[in-house]
């Protein structure tokens, strides 16, 4: 299995890209006049990502279509998840809708479809990013309204939502439970009714990796609990077999961040070389005026940038010619 730094992403990608549990959410939680537009028969899951490629395991990037109901056309669903508030998710929702437009139009013509922006948030502040484009603007934005761009994203802050409003699929219903209280100090004890919903799953060979996940997700997010403790639990709740399961992907897990945290010491052990090699060159050969550089260099997270100006260090007649390498 793929080791993620993000559980709760896992999860949530592991659930929402099945139809049938996005379904769930559209069908419980979508305002009347969205639910009464669309088909959710034709729900589609879309294969395009319009996350870049070194951002995929931070963000969730799901994205369903489906026609609207009576007239021709179709709109997008955009599902993106949060543990905690993002000032900024509005843009970044909004470089989404940009990518796909763009997309649509490099296949059809217009008319542009809509895209329904949705932020799952199940974090212990409270949200404070509002519900909006227009938000980020500040005071500025009234008296220049004709020129600002806005839309607004539906936001399920799962605080607000009892456990009996969440209906649909086994899955969709244990993944917004563990969801709700990950964070909560109760979090121990709703595992066991979360992994007594998944007892209805047992008999379904396709639904096994899901179950895996669940607990793999646990055994990640749990405190103050040994996976002794989480195995007994899921013996109890759940069956046996699983709480056998359990330590399996204990020492799983246990390898997997050893060798994550080997493969960041390494990759940070090439980048900080790399800072000496540099700030050891522009020394040597540019004195004081090219040790100025070196705030604008550190500042830099590309690997293969910091190779080129090494490189062009080396070369370079005049300090103006890696001023430029630096600025592009």
């Amino acid at each position: 299995m793929e080791y993620l730094p993000n559980p709760h992403d896992r999860l949530f990608k592991e659930t929402w890209s099945r139809r049938e549990n996005a379904r769930s959410f559209l069908r419980n939680f979508l305002p009347d006049y969205l639910l009464s537009s669309i088909d959710l028969d034709n729900l589609e899951v879309c294969k395009d990502s319009f996350v870049e490629e070194d951002l995929k395991e931070y963000f969730s990037d799901l994205l369903y279509k489906t026609t609207l109901s009576g007239r021709r056309g179709y709109l997008y669903f955009l599902f993106e998840h949060k543990s905690h508030p993002e000032k900024r998710v509005a843009l970044q929702l909004l470089s989404y809708q940009q990518s796909i437009w763009n997309l649509h139009l490099k296949q059809e013509s217009p008319p542009l479809p809509v895209v329904v922006a949705m932020v799952l948030y199940h974090g212990m502040e409270q949200w404070t990013a509002g519900n909006n484009l227009l938000h980020l603007f500040g005071e500025t934005k009234k008296r220049f309204l004709p020129h600002i761009p806005d839309f607004r994203y539906l936001l399920y802050d799962l605080s607000r939502y009892p456990d009996e409003t969440i209906k649909g699929t086994v899955m969709f219903q244990a993944t917004m439970l563990l969801f709700k209280y990950v964070f909560r100090p109760d979090y121990h004890e709703r595992l066991p009714g979360i992994f007594a919903l998944l007892r209805m799953l047992l008999e379904k060979q396709t639904a096994m990796e899901y179950i895996e996940t669940v607990l793999r997700y646990v055994l990640s997010t749990v405190e103050n609990m040994s996976a002794e403790d989480v195995k007994s639990m899921v013996e109890q709740s759940l069956s046996p077999e699983k709480g056998e399961l359990i330590m399996t992907l204990a020492e799983r897990l246990r390898n997997e961040g050893r060798q994550q945290g080997l493969q960041q010491g390494i990759q940070q052990g090439i980048h900080e070389g790399l800072l000496d090699a540099i700030e050891l060159g522009l020394g040597i050969k540019f004195g004081t005026r090219g040790m100025k550089l070196m705030p604008a260099i550190r500042r830099i997270q590309d690997a293969e940038k910091l190779r080129a100006i090494k490189e062009a260090v080396k070369i370079a007649k005049n300090i103006s010619e890696v001023k430029e390498l630096i600025a592009e």
